[in-house]
């Protein structure tokens, strides 16, 4: 989340949370090409790292101006403890007042 605040296209596995953070570029279908941010994949071996990769830097080589774009997406995306700290106050609030 570090590097996506700094503008960093993450490649990663598709793992715990990794997953609720990082929206593939190409094969995303449930969010909107303005919203994904990254790489992922979900074979743990070599096929599975190289083939992300590989998308990636097709991607910068190819067309810069979208992996920029795609940088772009992810640094402005706010993963801090604001939006959630405000969701859990709501929520106590909630069962306070009943």
């Amino acid at each position: 989340m570090i590097g996506l605040a700094y503008g960093t296209v993450p490649v990663v596995r598709g793992v715990g949370g990794l997953v609720n953070t990082v929206f593939d570029w190409d094969y995303d279908t449930e969010h909107e090409l303005e919203e994904r941010n990254g790489f992922v994949f979900y074979d743990s071996n070599t096929a599975g790292l190289e083939s992300a990769l590989g998308r990636a830097f097709d991607l910068w080589y190819q067309r810069p101006d979208l992996f920029q774009q795609l940088a772009a997406q992810g640094a402005k995306a706010d993963y801090s403890w604001t939006r959630s700290a405000k969701t859990y106050a709501a929520v106590y609030d909630h069962i306070r007042v009943g």
